[in-house]
């Protein structure tokens, strides 16, 4: 039954939004439309959607971001559009939470179908990301954090972080499924006014990795994902 599924189509080509929207509408999906960024989130929120069909390249900010912010609060199943045939681009979607995606051109046809099949899909993703809090919390790997106490541990071995090292590694590990960019991290750690510069963010995860695994943990427990920030690595 599709009748109580809806769909947000994010795209800024006018024309191309229309055809989606009116297949999707066609095949009883209830159906919002955003033409950029900052629209885009304010839908999902609003109107929480089943699945989010998201182009790349979008004013405002982009997909990437788009998806990136949504999967703060949403599991909504995300299918990303994109005009590049590039690797990278798939890698990125990927990391910050997209479930599918689509080269253009394409047929309507062959994205309904493609979405189809996406809904099909049992979702996990949120039910894995609340799993990892026991008794207020947060477990990841070895390393448990616990937000009230301030403390993190590596197995049985106590680690001592900065103040700053200690609100990255809460950031990331509240959302392990998702990829911060360095802009991001900056606003949630060092707050709006920072003029300073961008890349402070790579000394602090540099030395919070280090003392991670010093500890014991894997070196990579914090990824990298070039051009874009860090998160947590995935299983």
């Amino acid at each position: 039954m599709t009748k109580d599924l809806r769909v947000l189509v994010v795209e800024d080509e006018k024309e191309l939004a229309d055809v989606i929207v009116s297949y999707f509408e066609r095949e009883g999906y209830l159906v919002d439309q955003a033409f950029d960024g900052p629209s885009a989130v304010s839908l999902a929120r609003l109107s929480p959607p089943d699945l989010i069909i998201l182009d790349v390249m979008l004013p405002g900010f982009d997909g990437i971001e788009v998806c990136r912010q949504v999967r703060t609060f949403s599991d909504a199943y995300i299918l990303m559009l994109t005009a590049r045939d590039e690797e990278i681009d798939k890698v990125v979607g990927f990391a910050v939470g997209a479930d599918d995606y689509v080269v253009k051109p394409f047929s309507p046809r062959e994205l309904i179908a493609r979405a189809k099949a996406i809904l099909r899909r049992p979702r996990q993703q949120m039910l894995e990301q609340d799993a990892l809090i026991f008794d207020g919390q947060l477990h990841f790997d070895s390393t448990t954090l616990d937000p009230t106490s301030r403390t993190v541990m590596v197995g049985s071995k106590s680690v001592d972080l900065t103040r700053t090292e200690f609100d990255l590694l809460e950031i990331m590990m509240e959302s392990p499924k998702n990829v911060f960019s360095r802009r991001a991290l900056l606003e949630a750690v060092w707050g709006g006014e920072w003029y300073g510069e961008i890349h402070v963010v790579d000394v602090h995860v540099g030395h919070l990795r280090k003392k991670l695994s010093d500890a014991g943990a894997s070196l990579g427990l914090i990824r990298t994902i070039r051009g874009v920030g860090y998160g947590m690595e995935l299983k």
